[in-house]
């Protein structure tokens, strides 16, 4: 059964004190001992009680409210899912509170509290990538507190998530790369311990080793996903003795840093360097050349998102599902080398 959120009176009658006696504890009130208040905020934490800032005499824990966590909330890809999301929480008369980490660990950790103290009833959320501390999330789980992640998750916790298919959308990137002649094909990929970041490496080793190429450590390059961080990774590839003759960029925002580098330096797309990113997300399509990308089904893993969440407080369900959307490659100008034979 799901539960709801903690009050006083359940940490009162788990103490077997007064709820105005936890009320002043946690408010430090000199009154109460300082090893009694000690022992209420503890307790009080590991509960994860929060006060209720909304209305101290609501009687219903039902808020109609879901709290999404973002990394960011400027790029179309979480503007694509969050409409996903709201499409869903609109045809069930709730609302999205939206909180941005932006890229964060500490915001990401205040978002949650914030969230919490706004009374949301559940979250949706995509991880930062400063994200290596899940206790956070942990908290929320200890206490059956409904939470979904999407794209990048925690995968050692067992919470309901929806990614895509990376591993076999990089393996057929690679192979597009190699019947286009490309035998350097070179990654630039995000923070190491990120879940897509491993997805899409094994699909890049996989594919490499399928098309019979062998992998050189120089070019598996990371980032932090910002575009100058991958400038800096794309300049560290082209200063190789023997340069990539192709470039996989994790997501398209590395994709485009990378062409503005490779142009810089005189270099031809995809005569010279074959590129292709990782969301195709609108400006793919009005770059020069033409961004080749893989489809992400932003507005489909939104949808999938709030749909988990929904099978969590209205069927109180204890399976938890993983989905997993199916991509496909979009080939443009800039991956294709007219003179293959």
């Amino acid at each position: 059964m799901v539960k709801r959120h903690v009050s006083l009176k359940d940490l009162a009658v788990e103490l077997g004190v007064s709820v105005s006696t936890v009320s002043r504890a946690l408010k430090n009130h000199p009154d109460i001992s300082h090893q009694l208040t000690d022992k209420i905020q503890k307790i009080a934490i590991e509960r994860n009680y929060t006060p209720n800032p909304l209305a101290m005499g609501l009687l219903k824990a039902q808020t109609k409210m879901i709290g999404v966590i973002i990394p960011d909330i400027v790029t179309h890809f979480f503007a694509s899912v969050i409409s996903g999301i709201e499409s869903v929480a609109k045809e069930k008369g709730y609302f999205i509170v939206i909180s941005s980490s932006n890229e964060s660990f500490e915001k990401e950790k205040e978002s949650v509290d914030n969230l919490l103290k706004s009374r949301v009833e559940g979250i949706i959320a995509c991880i930062s990538q400063e994200t290596n501390d899940i206790s956070h999330f942990q908290r929320l789980i200890n206490n059956e507190f409904p939470l979904v992640f999407f794209d990048r998750i925690c995968e050692v916790l067992s919470v309901p998530s929806v990614t895509v298919n990376g591993f076999e959308a990089v393996k057929s990137i690679i192979h597009h790369f190699k019947d286009n002649g490309c035998k350097r094909i070179a990654y630039i990929s995000g923070p190491s311990h990120l879940s897509i970041s491993k997805n899409r490496k094994e699909g890049y080793l996989e594919g490499l080793n399928e098309c019979g190429l062998e992998f050189n450590p120089d070019l598996l390059v990371e980032c932090n996903l910002s575009a100058a961080d991958a400038s800096l990774a794309t300049k560290q590839l082209l200063s190789l003795d023997k340069k990539p003759d192709a470039i996989f960029g994790i997501n398209d925002t590395i994709a485009f840093a990378a062409m503005k580098v490779i142009k810089k330096h005189g270099l031809k797309i995809p005569e010279d360097i074959a590129l292709v990113g990782f969301t195709d997300e609108f400006h793919s399509t009005v770059v020069e050349p033409t961004l080749t990308s893989v489809t992400h089904p932003t507005f489909l893993m939104g949808r999938e998102a709030a749909r988990l969440f929904f099978n969590i407080i209205e069927k109180e369900s204890t399976y938890h599902e993983k989905v997993i959307l199916p991509t496909e490659l979009i080939i443009r100008d800039s991956s294709v080398k007219r003179n293959v034979l």
